[in-house]
């Protein structure tokens, strides 16, 4: 299976994002447009545009980008409870007709201000329970006349969308509790891991496996996706000096390091509690940036010379990892040299 490379274009209101430099014109549609048409350039087959109440709305944003574009595919965030699935379903089959193709889809389980757009919060089994019956809808409105479906979070009744796509957009999707496990095992196409160590992620896809024949898992085999952030530099000298510049600054800056991320979310702890085996794991993963304020992909970093980097993104492959959601600041400087390093000359696709 050759491997898919996606990029990662903020999608916030104010500039500075993970420290990005770009404020002339940041939040318009030339400065997202500019990204987009810079990841088409430098090889990024698209790119992952976030959500979140607070930032603009992704699948707005993914739309104007697929109208200034030729092959860029957005992979937009969607939370369910934002979206009902028929909406979304007949949303995203437009898109995607009106794209050619090019709509990805990742779906978003976590908190957020789910009461500022009339949501409620439930308990984690029925929030997965409710991501699941969602996924299973829209799936079903992707590929079938007259759906009926009266579930316990959602109902439709003779639903047919007035575009259905050839082929469905894949659905991306994160989570590592039990019950995100579950959801993915059935429901998702790609599971999205974040930048565990090897033997981490080796122990996640065996038993995500294991759980897909477990639960009779009725949809194509389950792939499997990489989110991390990549500090890559000329040599792996200037990359690590870097690295470690960076950190002592989210140190300054930082006046309570860890103390904003701990909570509930179950894959965020597992980074978090990679610093107890070390500052670097494997052969270039550095786990310092979580103790000082980096969450999610900016918690842990593949750093390096491009050959390094692409090294570990093979030891990753050889897994089962063949979907690679990359990304550094500043991000359109980041896009380019690292879109040349890993991309043009086919270096990770061993």
């Amino acid at each position: 299976m050759s491997p898919t490379h996606l990029w990662y274009i903020p999608n916030t209101v104010e500039p500075g994002h993970r420290g990005d430099d770009a404020v002339a014109g940041y939040g318009t549609l030339e400065h997202s447009v500019d990204l987009a048409r810079t990841a088409e350039r430098h090889g990024w087959e698209g790119a992952l545009i976030g959500t979140g109440w607070g930032r603009p709305d992704t699948f707005t944003v993914a739309t104007a980008i697929a109208a200034r574009t030729t092959t860029f595919r957005s992979l937009a965030a969607i939370r369910p409870g934002y979206w009902q699935p028929a909406h979304f379903a007949s949303s995203a089959a437009t898109l995607d007709h009106l794209s050619g193709g090019r709509l990805l889809v990742n779906i978003v389980s976590g908190k957020d201000n789910l009461a500022a757009y009339g949501d409620t919060e439930g308990e984690q089994a029925q929030r997965y329970a409710r991501t699941k019956e969602f996924m299973r809808i829209v799936r079903r409105l992707w590929t079938e006349d007259d759906v009926t479906h009266h579930g316990a979070h959602f109902g439709v009744t003779g639903s047919t969308l007035p575009l259905r796509p050839a082929r469905p957009p894949r659905l991306y999707f994160g989570g590592a509790s039990g019950a995100a496990e579950r959801v993915a095992a059935t429901e998702a196409d790609v599971q999205l891991f974040w930048g565990e160590p090897l033997d981490g992620i080796a122990e996640r896809v065996d038993r995500l496996r294991r759980l897909s024949a477990d639960l009779d898992r009725d949809l194509a085999p389950l792939e499997f996706g990489l989110r991390v952030t990549t500090l890559i530099r000329d040599t792996r000298e200037e990359a690590w000096r870097d690295a470690e510049a960076r950190v002592a600054d989210l140190a300054r800056r930082s006046l309570n390091p860890n103390e904003q991320l701990r909570g509930p979310a179950v894959g965020q702890q597992r980074l978090l509690d990679l610093g107890a085996r070390g500052d670097v794991l494997d052969s270039c993963l550095y786990t310092a940036p979580g103790r000082y304020g980096g969450g999610g992909a900016g918690t842990t970093w593949l750093v390096g010379s491009a050959g390094d980097v692409a090294a570990a993104l093979r030891a990753y492959a050889s897994l089962g990892i063949s979907h690679f959601v990359l990304s550094d600041t500043p991000y359109k400087h980041e896009t380019a040299r690292v879109g040349d390093a890993l991309l043009s000359t086919a270096a990770v696709a061993g």
